[in-house]
């Protein structure tokens, strides 16, 4: 086995450990049998707990586990095709953009969407927001693609998009009541239980099926690696490879920010994990590693936060600076 086929299956074990672990730590101790009996239906476990572990973690688990690795391929993808050490999906302003569907719900319409005899309320209304509000971004910066051709002046327009967001989240806040600008905070600070198990097949679908569509992009994102004239001697249509990346990491981080609120860094500072640890650049090895990763940082992200136990549950993005930030200074440090 070479290094990275090796790494790969450490990582495996790894989140494997990890999930177990998020079902087993929490605000309220339970036994470790009586953990997995809730789980396997086996033995006389409280209807308490077994709600705790089979309605609450369990979900919570599977989410950080799928998430993790949407987010980390959504970068690593970004990152190989715009040839940008420092890009994400945040960077592309489709994180700002569900941010602005959000705020437009909670600040403008009071958590509420009506048209006609359809309404929405609650957390059915801040996902549709925070979904149409990322697919809309995404939608103009492919157009966008459509007409720009270099991939840097396309980068800086995402940028763009990212602060005309924020300007209009900020001017939001500013004519908002106190308790909407409470509840688009908490939304803000990121959170893995948001998915319940009745919501669970069609998230895990969504998310897999662009995990799928990444895995398919290897070999384009192999010849990018080479310049982007070497890659059209070689048959790849860069135009048709860069809009489609720019689909799937859409999709991917639409229906992760939309159930989980705008999570920092795992799609900035993943990628350059992976490759430090797999010490190679070839997608092969590459990409399947990388979503591993991020299951990985996702999970050990969501330990810590239920770590407190009684003192309540640290916001995740409250923790994913601590494990992000230190790597992306190493990697400008290294690249000077």
């Amino acid at each position: 086995m070479n290094k990275g086929s090796v790494y790969c299956l450490m990582a495996v074990l790894l989140a494997a450990l990890l999930f177990a672990v998020n079902l087993c730590v929490g605000a309220v101790r339970i036994p470790l049998h009586d953990v997995f009996g809730a789980l396997f239906g086996t033995g006389e476990v409280r209807e308490s707990w077994r709600f705790i572990v089979v309605g609450s973690r369990l979900p919570q688990a599977i989410t950080a586990m799928l998430s993790g690795g949407a987010l980390a391929v959504s970068g690593l993808m970004l990152q190989t095709a715009f040839r940008n050490p420092l890009a994400d999906p945040s960077v592309f302003g489709i994180s700002s953009g569900a941010g602005l569907g959000v705020a437009l719900v909670i600040l403008f319409l009071g958590g509420s969407v009506t048209a006609g005899t359809f309404s929405l309320t609650g957390f059915a209304a801040i996902f549709v927001a925070a979904f149409a509000g990322a697919m809309v971004v995404m939608t103009v910066i492919f157009f966008f693609s459509t007409v720009v051709r270099n991939n840097t002046t396309l980068l800086i327009i995402g940028i763009m998009i990212g602060y005309l967001s924020s300007s209009a989240v900020s001017l939001l806040n500013f004519f908002a009541t106190a308790e909407g600008v409470k509840s688009y905070l908490v939304w803000g600070l990121g959170n893995f239980g948001g998915v319940t198990m009745a919501q669970m097949p069609a998230f895990s679908a969504i998310v897999l099926v662009g995990l799928i569509a990444a895995l398919l992009m290897v070999k384009p994102l192999n010849a990018l690696l080479l310049g982007d004239r070497y890659a059209e001697n070689l048959g790849v249509n860069i135009r048709m490879v860069r809009n489609g990346l720019l689909i799937i990491t859409g999709v991917l981080t639409a229906i992760v920010t939309a159930f989980c609120g705008p999570v920092a860094f795992i799609g900035l500072a993943v990628p350059h994990v992976a490759r430090l640890l797999t010490t190679t650049d070839d997608h092969r090895i590459l990409m399947p590693a990388t979503i591993l990763t991020g299951a990985v940082v996702a999970l050990l992200c969501n330990v810590l936060c239920v770590i407190p136990g009684d003192g309540g549950i640290i916001p995740l993005n409250a923790v994913t600076p601590l494990l992000g930030a230190p790597v992306i200074i190493y990697v400008i440090l290294k690249s000077r």
